[in-house]
């Protein structure tokens, strides 16, 4: 077993509490770990910018076992270690002809870390990286190693699990072959219009993002459209007749005046999934200590009135901003997914790196948004109370008895899932 430093999150603004950071290399030695300590968190690619991730006692991370990477053709799935990377994934996948469906922005987060907190990439029609899990392998505190499967009675408890039930060791995730997809950047689209017809701007593409400032709450800076590529063939398709889209005369980094050259090809150049999906190459660690992260995702049907809200908040948002993305997430099943049972729309803040100013402005943006029963992202800043969050999720208390049952010693409770009842 190898110990490693404690540190500090992806961002730095979170300096862990943990006594120590163990690396198991054997799942016997994970098995004697969890078995042995009061207080466990496990501890991935550290993307998260709140204490989700943390524990007074020892923080686990799987990095270290062997790594899993298992393709079933047939079967179309692939299984995969927990903590692998979805940008390594995407390699081995394409290697092979393989896909997934989706991607988040960054590549550089870890699969269980990932699906644990219900992260997501966009589209209308594209559900969250959890969405594409099909079973689960977890090792319990007790040390024994359980397996879940679609259409098990806690499946759909168990994916989006937060780190409360156990050590994720493996997932298997659905797959489809290999394909192509084309990236245009437009700008200067005007709020008025896209608030018209929401859907006419985000199904411009089979992903799409909206990226605004807020210093012109007018004006929305960019619209980024992935396109999937039929036949070969580039793309772009033409416009809906009521949008007036202008295409990006070259590559644009989502922050204004920002080098776009560690971000994915643009143009409307097709290429691999996995090199137009995600925002930023794999080979580009962005942003890593400059930024803070918020997002509010609220059904669908809120999306306009819930945007328009966040509008006219533009004055006090635009002096702690870098940037604020606006996605579409499919509807899902999964019991704590911010997407559970309706289609999304995700409201996206990167802050600057002002903890103090971010974290007394976000009461008020929480206030404007509460009428639209807007659920927070679980690994980014937020201020809502706990048991505030948790009532937004109809399954929750079928989650805390789940939990009770797999950890009831509460070795993987933290002062996090506490302040959600658990």
């Amino acid at each position: 077993m190898t110990q490693l430093d404690v540190g500090t999150n992806w961002a730095g603004n979170l300096a862990y509490r943990a006594r120590q950071v163990m690396a198991p290399h054997t799942y016997g030695e994970l098995a004697g770990l969890l078995r042995s300590e009061t207080h466990v968190r496990m501890i991935g690619t550290r993307h998260s910018f709140n204490g989700i991730a943390d524990t007074t006692g020892v923080l686990v991370s799987l990095a270290a076992l062997h790594p899993v990477l298992e393709i079933d053709s047939t079967a179309r799935t692939v299984r995969v270690s927990g903590s692998l990377r979805y940008g390594d994934l995407a390699i081995a996948l394409e290697k092979e002809g393989w896909a997934l469906a989706n991607l988040a922005s960054l590549p550089h987060i870890s699969v269980a870390g990932s699906v644990a907190t219900g992260t997501h990439g966009s589209g209308d029609g594209v559900r969250s990286l959890a969405a594409s899990v099909v079973g689960v392998e977890l090792m319990t505190a007790s040390g024994d190693v359980r397996s879940y499967a679609r259409g098990d009675a806690d499946f759909d408890g168990v994916v989006v699990g937060l780190g409360a039930l156990g050590a994720v060791t493996t997932l298997t995730l659905e797959i489809e072959p290999s394909y192509s997809v084309a990236q245009t950047v437009y700008e200067k689209l005007e709020w008025d219009d896209v608030l018209a017809d929401l859907g006419a701007v985000t199904g411009q593409g089979y992903s799409t993002s909206l990226f605004t400032t807020w210093r012109d709450p007018d004006v929305i800076d960019q619209l980024w459209v992935k396109r999937r590529v039929v036949s070969g063939a580039d793309a772009a398709a033409p416009a809906a007749p009521t949008l007036a889209l202008t295409v990006a005369a070259g590559p644009r980094h989502p922050l204004p005046g920002v080098s776009p050259e560690n971000c994915t090809e643009q143009l409307g150049v097709p290429g691999a999934w996995l090199d137009r999906l995600p925002h930023f190459k794999l080979g580009f660690t962005p942003s890593n200590g400059a930024e803070l992260q918020s997002e509010y995702l609220v059904p669908r049907r809120h999306a306009a009135l819930a945007l328009e809200a966040v509008r006219l908040l533009a004055p006090r948002i635009a002096p702690l901003l870098q940037v604020c993305e606006v996605r579409t997430v499919a509807a899902d099943e999964l019991w704590l997914s911010p997407a559970f049972e309706t289609d999304v729309v995700g409201i996206h803040f990167t802050w600057l790196p002002d903890q103090a100013g971010v974290e007394a402005f976000l009461p008020q943006l929480e206030e404007a948004l509460a009428p639209f029963a807007a659920r927070p992202h679980w690994g980014k800043l937020f201020t809502m109370p706990g048991r505030d969050v948790a009532a937004l999720y109809p399954r929750f208390s079928d989650f805390a008895v789940l939990r009770h049952r797999l950890d009831p010693r509460g070795v993987f409770r933290n002062d996090f899932t506490e302040a959600l009842g658990l």
